[in-house]
């Protein structure tokens, strides 16, 4: 689907599909006659959808006998340079004044959202970096790889402040607790630590199991679950675990909910397929993505059945973010989600032309993703409740 062309170019025709998750995939295409006057392009549907808007940037359709509609958004920036191939990573800062992003090339950089230009680059992994992250107050950045390094960095100079060894295997996801005192990572060795990331050593190992961890996510859940005791005494080192429930999303297709400070398991979930990506959208629920393109719903309080379960694709769901009171999904083919709560309606990032988005990354209005064809993406996300 690259419907961005229409909205981009004074004449053309594509092909484009409207998906609701529990209705049939309505697929047409979209014609553009010209611009007009005021730089919107003029667009006409065929038989399956009625156009509805159409502004410089995005495309609203409806199909007829279905209460459903699709708005089709193009990006309003894009960049290359950066990297120049295969963007797998991203995070924004808390701030939004900063980015940061890796690649298959193995570069991995700090840069400024409003002009693009590179504030350090990152030197220390010797293959490629999984996973990047900024701890909440911007300064610093967190990393994991192929090499089995977990490492902290100085965004101002791009120094390697801490160095986590542990690992068997590569790193394949990791996460801030509270303002970074502790850090975790998960790996294809199948465990999960938790970590000084000042001292870059070991504090504890979460989770040990024989299937790859291929992500997780953390969260204050209070007293919503009963999180345990622990039954030794916590390190001194160890900080801001209390309360906070960490989720494992595996390769065996098990989702499992962890309590950070007690290291006991609070509920495991059952999924169809391996679990690629996993986020809280709210303190007692959770969202995972699987390999056959379903988004699970788990209320942590009841995890024995799904809340909900969805699917806008039979490509692997790749990233899951939270964004106001719903969230984006990337998934394989190139194609992003953003459903609108309580009604029929979804809004679809246009762009990618079938290559995989690795990762989405939201800062208030704005979403950020990243691809296969080496471009970042940056969509302003309009009211459209």
């Amino acid at each position: 689907m690259d419907s961005h062309r229409i909205i981009r170019e004074a004449e053309g025709e594509v092909w484009v599909s409207c998906k609701i998750p529990g209705k049939p995939t309505i697929r047409g295409s979209l014609t553009s006659k010209g611009i007009s006057s005021d730089e919107v392009p003029e667009v006409t549907a065929s038989e399956e959808f009625v156009v509805q808007e159409v502004t410089k940037n995005r495309i609203t359709v409806s199909c007829p006998g279905e209460n459903i509609s699709c708005t089709f958004l193009s990006p309003y920036a894009s960049f290359s340079h950066i990297h120049g191939k295969n963007v797998s990573y991203l995070d924004i800062s808390s701030g939004g004044d900063l980015g940061v992003s890796s690649s298959t090339d193995q570069t991995f950089k700090v840069w400024e959202t409003h002009n693009t230009e590179v504030k350090s680059v990152l030197e220390g992994h010797t293959r490629d970096v999984f996973s990047c992250k900024f701890f909440p107050s911007g300064q610093e950045v967190l990393s994991g790889g192929l090499d089995s390094l977990v490492k902290v960095w100085s965004v101002n100079d791009g120094s390697c402040l801490a160095t986590m060894k542990g690992h068997r295997g590569s790193i394949l996801d990791i996460a801030v607790v509270a303002d970074g005192q502790n850090v975790i990572s998960s790996g294809q060795d199948g465990t999960a630590r938790l970590w000084d990331s000042a001292q870059g050593a070991c504090i504890a190992v979460v989770d040990d199991s024989y299937s790859p961890i291929n992500a997780i996510a953390v969260a204050e859940v209070g007293n919503a679950v009963n999180l345990g005791s622990p039954k030794e005494t916590p390190s001194n080192r160890e900080v801001g675990t209390e309360g906070k429930l960490v989720v494992l999303a595996r390769e065996d297709k098990s989702l499992e909910g962890v309590s950070l400070h007690s290291r006991q398991s609070v509920f495991d979930f059952e999924g169809s397929d391996a679990f690629n990506c996993c986020t809280f959208i709210s303190s007692v629920g959770v969202l995972a993505g699987g390999l056959d393109g379903n988004i699970i719903h788990v209320d942590i309080r009841n995890p024995k059945s799904a809340v909900e379960t969805v699917s806008w694709s039979e490509t692997p769901v790749l990233s899951l973010v939270p964004f106001r009171d719903t969230y984006v999904a990337s998934y394989g083919n190139g194609t992003c989600y953003i459903p609108l709560k309580g009604s029929e309606q979804v809004l679809q990032l246009t762009g990618p032309n079938r290559q995989p988005v690795f990762q989405v990354a939201a800062w208030k209005k704005l979403v950020y993703t990243c691809c296969r064809d080496g471009f970042i993406r940056k969509y302003e996300i309009p009211d459209l409740g």
